[in-house]
């Protein structure tokens, strides 16, 4: 049966390796507004069509031997895990045949896409139009995941385990492929509108694309070395903070916005959450400001710390300020735990999720309440999410924290990792709280010249955090015993 069962994930991977030879394609549509980068053809051309033909000739290899059956437990994770890495290592070609990268700066910088991060070994001004519209669209497929686009192009009655496994949990609508649909129709609406306002308030068309792009998908590529800061405009760094928070509210939310439930939305617990966090830190980030003469006027000060709180709990990682080196070290202290907690579940968002924050908080609440009590009884707490009331579990509370720990584990042990090359403890902590929150955020640790191993810790995390890092040691258990047990593979 094992064998079988990798039968049929090399067979769903050759579906997907197509996939992913035609985002190598995508790019060369921006080549008639620029013709003078046609010399780029080939770093295109030839992992776009290797990898066609390669899906191509595995499916069909496969095709009459492989019995389409239902994934057991953990052999969808593996799958997973092994789409990503495809797409993360065949999007390196075009990077390495530029000649001016090599493999491990490629693999950064592709993985910081694909799990929408940000973090960047490329000098963006230098580098040219096709090649920075190549990392928009690994934002925007990383962003509303692999699975379900290559599910809104084929319906398949097993694909809901892929969905799952890729942290997709909420159904839209009762057929799969229709939800997947639905969802990139969303996003595709909401980037046209991004874009039609960046340029209606200055910016140029192709700044706008893939800005509206990097600003949904919360990922924060930027066209500019500088970022949103480059532009100096308030209306650009507004429209910004209402895409990024599109871009991080979760994808149900989306759904009863188009259809003016608003209710489920005003009552949702993530959104009250966020309001909650937006009102506490802000204020603190603006007095933080104020008290160290880091800026100067009300205003200024203002437009700071919104900007900075939505870009770090959304986890894009835009920049509204010239350097994040010198930023007090209360006010990074912020942006550090606002990255940890990140956006909702069901999102583009990184980080723990807002939703796990709040089921823990809820159960330490609830646990107090039940010791203090002077008799015995046991309150129940209940939770809202999109309109749906349920009573919060002592197994989903115990869940939750579970994750919350071995996730403050992992980063905490990055953090190390990177004190051990020079680095002070609270930029460690920043630098890599921003790659395994997906976020995007630098204070120069993860660049162009930094020790492979940095780049490696970093890429590591930014691939965990994006998966939601059960997924990855999921397959790594499933795989690790099958070799173990020997049984028929």
């Amino acid at each position: 049966m094992r064998k079988n069962f990798y039968r049929l994930i090399a067979y769903y991977l050759s579906i997907f390796v197509i996939m992913i030879g035609i985002i190598q394609l995508t790019p060369l549509l921006v080549l008639p507004f620029y013709p003078d980068e046609i010399s780029y053809v080939s770093c295109f051309l030839i992992p776009g069509l290797a990898s066609i033909v390669i899906g191509l000739l595995v499916g069909q290899l496969l095709k009459g031997k492989t019995e389409i059956v239902k994934l057991d437990k953990n052999y969808d994770a593996v799958l997973i895990v092994l789409i990503w890495l495809s797409a993360i290592l065949i999007s390196t070609v075009p990077w390495m045949l530029k000649g001016d990268y090599n493999f491990t700066q490629a693999a950064f910088e592709m993985t910081s896409g694909f799990s929408t991060t940000g973090l960047s070994v490329v000098d963006v001004e230098a580098t040219p139009h096709v090649f920075l519209m190549f990392r928009s669209i690994t934002l925007f497929v990383g962003g509303v995941g692999l699975v379900l686009i290559i599910t809104s192009a084929f319906s398949d009655k097993y694909g809901l385990n892929l969905y799952n496994a890729e942290g997709h949990t909420d159904r839209l609508m009762p057929n799969l492929a229709k939800s997947a649909r639905l969802i990139l129709s969303i996003y595709s609406a909401y980037i046209l509108g991004g874009a039609i306002f960046y340029v209606l308030f200055g910016m140029p068309v192709f700044d706008a694309i893939n800005t509206a792009i990097a600003a949904l998908s919360t990922g924060g590529f930027s066209v500019l070395n500088d970022s949103i800061y480059g532009y100096h405009s308030l209306p650009i760094e507004i429209v910004t903070i209402v895409l990024m928070m599109l871009g991080q509210t979760s994808f149900i939310l989306h759904l009863a916005l188009i259809k003016k439930k608003f209710g489920k939305i005003i009552n949702h617990c993530e959104t009250k959450f966020f309001i909650f966090l937006a009102v506490v830190f802000i204020t603190l980030m603006f007095i933080n400001l104020q008290q160290t003469g880091y800026s100067s006027g009300f205003g200024e000060t203002l437009r700071i710390s919104v900007f900075q709180f939505v870009t770090c709990l959304t986890t894009t990682g835009f920049v509204s300020v010239p350097t994040l080196v010198g930023l007090p070290s209360g006010f990074a202290t912020i942006m550090i735990l606002m990255m940890l907690i990140g956006g909702d579940l069901e999102s583009t968002g990184g980080g723990i999720k807002q939703y796990r924050v709040i089921v823990v908080l809820k159960g330490i609440l609830q646990e107090i309440k039940n010791t203090v009590r002077t008799y015995k009884t046991v309150t129940t707490d209940f939770i809202t999410r999109a309109g749906k009331r349920s009573v919060l579990t002592s197994s989903e509370v115990s869940s939750m924290s579970s994750y919350i720990l071995f996730y403050l584990i992992l980063f905490f042990t990055g953090s190390m990792i990177f004190t051990l090359y020079g680095n002070n403890l609270q930029d460690s902590m920043f630098e890599f709280a921003s790659a395994i929150s997906t976020v995007g955020l630098s204070v120069g640790i993860t660049n162009y010249n930094a020790p492979a191993v940095i780049l490696w810790t970093a890429s590591i995390g930014m691939f965990l955090g994006r998966l939601e890092i059960m997924v990855v040691f999921q397959s790594i258990l499933r795989i690790t015993k099958d070799i173990i047990k020997k049984e028929n593979i």
